[in-house]
């Protein structure tokens, strides 16, 4: 396992020592240090986001063509290193290392869609008088700062600096406290690619986070966190009136109709919860709701497919299944899944931790099924962020809308049905950014990825995200003689 070589913060082209010290990250396979990772305080966030201020009008100024050639370096490095920064984000985070190899595939595959993008930053022109030219610019906002989570660090740190730096701003990435590592590798094996002060990394805990989302010289703050986290990102960037982008949390629904591919959608419902990433997704489907028709043949398909995810060392190829980011966490989730059942939920998968004697000093838990929920339970509500799927039987379908839409959160949605265009009318009555018709395809370039009511606010991963890192400018010219 390859770590990186330098255990400090990232800025205006060098490494720094930080000031807010360090502190030890884990594994959360085995609960064993892997590393001491640094913790950034108000003042290295400060020297951080100068040394990106510094940097901001030279990168302005840069042709489309700079910054494109530069994305594609960067998308290429990733694809020459998949194995080394997979296998140390998979020790630090949890995530199977096979799930991470195609997930940085993906990755790569984003920095050059918006390498592409950067040649299309376009104003327009507008109508005017005969002696008038009246048109549209849009410029970079200086330095944006970008938040990641914990679940897919080096996937978010590539894909989230890409349309920022495309748009001709200055990036300060944030890497999650939780799992520093692979950010800290992957920027180290960038290093040269951009000129000194575009690409810049902290890393540390929550004041880390209030520093950089406070500073008067951040112009932008993005964030990849829980809805709670996004709120603070909202109050915080309130007295200056910052712009925000926020791709937040989800309590997904999967809806099985009568006459559905049963077994597709037992396939779905299964890939969908995200069992491979300990359900450790925003855009994990789950809630699962079946039609009493078919509730007992569909529940029984979904526990038999569950049961091929068996919690494993994360960093070995063969692991179907990984590992919880902390203890703190896999109690929690825990937590959930006795409430759960004292509700009255009916455990029919899982709900403890395996017992494989190599795994008993790591954060793992079994794939976990409880059925008989409704939706009034705190299981069916709130973001789980864990194995626990939940299983809804419904009869009425504007009781079914009604449940489904009944939550704070509006991410993803899937409806299976042998009725397409019933499907497209179900779509349209979704309170989700994301809707799937027989398919959970949530993520492809170019596609737009974000949520409604607290699932965030903006959209990712599309020309869309590109433009929230730009301004429009109008200049009105007189044709005319001047007087």
């Amino acid at each position: 396992m390859r770590l990186p070589s330098n255990m400090n913060l990232y800025y205006g082209g060098s490494w720094h020592v930080p000031s807010g010290g360090s502190a030890p990250t884990l594994n959360p396979a085995t609960g064993k240090k892997l590393a001491d990772a640094p913790v950034a305080n108000a003042v290295d966030v400060d020297h951080c986001v100068e040394a990106a201020w510094r940097a901001f009008p030279g990168w302005r100024a840069s042709t489309p063509e700079t910054r494109a050639a530069a994305l594609r370096q960067i998308a290429n490095v990733i694809r020459e290193n998949i194995a080394d920064v997979a296998t140390l984000e998979s020790a630090n985070n949890g995530n199977p290392v096979a799930v991470i190899g195609g997930n940085l595939q993906y990755a790569a595959n984003l920095v050059d869609y918006f390498a592409t993008l950067a040649l299309e930053i376009k104003g327009s022109t507008y109508p005017g008088a005969p002696s008038a030219l009246r048109f549209s610019v849009r410029e970079p906002f200086g330095v944006c700062a970008r938040l990641v989570a914990y679940n897919h660090p080096a996937v978010f740190l590539a894909t989230k600096l890409a349309p920022a730096i495309a748009a001709g701003n200055c990036v300060v990435m944030k890497a999650p406290d939780q799992a520093p590592l692979s950010s800290l590798l992957l920027i180290e094996l960038l290093e040269g690619i951009l000129p000194s002060g575009v690409l810049n990394l902290v890393a540390g805990g929550r004041a880390c986070g209030e520093a950089l989302t406070v500073h008067p010289k951040v112009a932008m703050v993005t964030l990849i966190g829980g809805a709670q986290a996004g709120r603070s990102i909202m109050r915080a960037s309130a007295d200056r009136l910052k712009r925000i982008l926020l791709e937040l949390g989800g309590k997904n629904a999967l809806i099985v109709y009568p006459g559905a591919n049963l077994d597709a959608a037992a396939s779905a419902a299964v890939a969908g919860m995200s069992f491979a990433s300990c359900g450790q997704s925003c855009g994990s489907t789950s809630r699962l709701f079946l039609h009493e028709s078919v509730h007992d043949e569909m529940l029984a398909r979904v526990i038999e497919a569950a049961r091929r995810f068996a919690p494993g060392i994360p960093t070995k190829i063969e692991t179907t299944m990984g590992a919880l980011i902390s203890r703190a966490h896999l109690e929690r989730v825990m937590t959930f899944i006795e409430r759960g059942v004292e509700e009255g939920g009916r455990l029919v998968l899982g709900g403890k931790r395996p017992m494989n004697p190599e795994l008993q000093d790591g954060n793992f838990l079994e794939p976990t099924i409880i059925a008989d929920v409704k939706p009034e339970m705190q299981i069916a509500r709130d973001e789980i962020f864990g194995p626990v799927l939940c299983v809804l039987r419904w009869k009425d379908e504007e009781e079914l809308l009604s449940a489904v839409n009944g939550v704070d959160y509006g991410l993803t949605a899937a409806v299976y049905t042998n009725d397409t265009a019933h499907g497209l009318a179900i779509a349209s009555r979704l309170e989700a950014g994301c809707v799937g018709i027989n398919n959970i395809t949530f993520h492809a370039l170019g596609s737009p990825f974000g949520g409604y009511k607290q699932s965030g606010i903006g959209r990712e991963e599309c020309i869309e995200e590109l433009l929230e890192f730009t301004q429009l400018k109008t200049i009105s010219v007189s044709l005319g003689a001047s007087r």
